[in-house]
């Protein structure tokens, strides 16, 4: 299944989306959950009851242009990050492959939705983009094995980790290179875990910046796969439903590239994950102000 969370006015909601069309479950059934938490919750038995309701013909379908994507999990409890999960980029930016992952966290300030533009600080301009697939959990659990790791999922989606390199680079710790308000754009589809390949593996995934491609890799050649992954984040970190895993960029990033290529306003920067979508995002310069909701919306349109 696939699913958006959208907001609308002063209301979310999640819709179940087929092709270009996408049904709020709030006109399902109106006890239907109106949170992808509350999806997780339901666990299977949920999504065959949402499944036979719309295949029965309950709910009313809308483009899905109408609806104003949210972040997929409001409030996320964990966001772990991989860092030099492909060798290729490890190797460009000058690392040494690691033997174990590179791991560090996000917080909740540094992420938002599919419709809110990248905001590029005031203090740099050396903002790079970075394609990743996103793992969301479904069901929690501490010590989990690599071999039982993927019945942990929910499902995927896909992750524009955007990194202030000048900050990144300031000490071996690259908490504030990657923590900086509003750089990390998520969404807009989650796609269930049944509907892809296990451990969401042999997906291409790019980087396309004003058009042109930047980054051109595939899931398959990640360094240490979602499984692995799961096993060593559970090893010293109880992981919970809503959870959410960045599993790390291909190369082709900006600061490797010779010149350099950085964003800047009014850059429009695409992340493609096959089968599951794309996120499209525009870069905005650091101001004062809060955008408006009738921004937010030009921005995602």
């Amino acid at each position: 299944m696939r699913f958006l969370r959208f907001v609308s006015g002063q209301r979310s909601g999640i819709a179940l989306v087929e092709s270009d069309l996408a049904i709020d479950l709030a006109t399902v059934a109106s006890d239907l959950p109106t949170d992808l938490e509350g999806i997780i919750a339901g666990g299977p038995a949920l999504g065959a009851r949402i499944a036979s309701l719309v295949a029965g013909g309950a709910g009313t379908r809308r483009p899905i242009s109408e609806f104003t994507p949210d972040i997929p999990i409001s409030n996320p409890g964990k966001i772990v990050c991989l860092g030099l999960n492909y060798a290729d980029h490890a190797k460009e930016g000058g690392y040494e492959i690691p033997s174990y992952p590179a791991l560090f966290l996000r917080v909740r300030e540094s992420v938002m939705s599919a419709a809110e533009p990248i905001v590029r600080p005031q203090c740099s301009v050396r903002l790079d983009y970075e394609a990743e697939l996103m793992v969301i959990i479904g069901k929690g659990g501490k010590h989990i094995s690599e071999a039982s790791a993927l019945e942990h999922v929910f499902g995927y989606t896909i992750f524009n980790d955007v990194s202030v390199r000048d900050y990144q680079r300031k000490t071996h710790q690259w908490t504030p290179g990657k923590n900086f308000d509003a750089t990390g754009p998520i969404g807009p589809i989650v796609v269930t875990a049944d509907e892809l390949p296990a451990g969401a593996s042999g997906l291409s995934i790019s980087a396309r910046l004003n058009g042109a491609v930047m980054q051109n890799g595939n899931t398959a050649d990640m360094l240490f796969p979602v499984a692995k992954t799961i096993e060593v984040i559970s090893e010293f970190s109880t992981l919970h439903p809503g959870d959410m895993i960045a599993m790390g960029t291909p190369p082709g990033v900006g600061h490797a590239r010779t010149p350099p290529v950085f964003m800047k306003d009014g850059d429009i920067i695409e992340i493609e994950i096959e089968r599951i979508g794309t996120l499209r995002s525009r870069v905005v310069d650091e101001r004062r102000d809060a955008l408006t909701e009738g921004e937010k919306v030009a921005v995602a349109s």
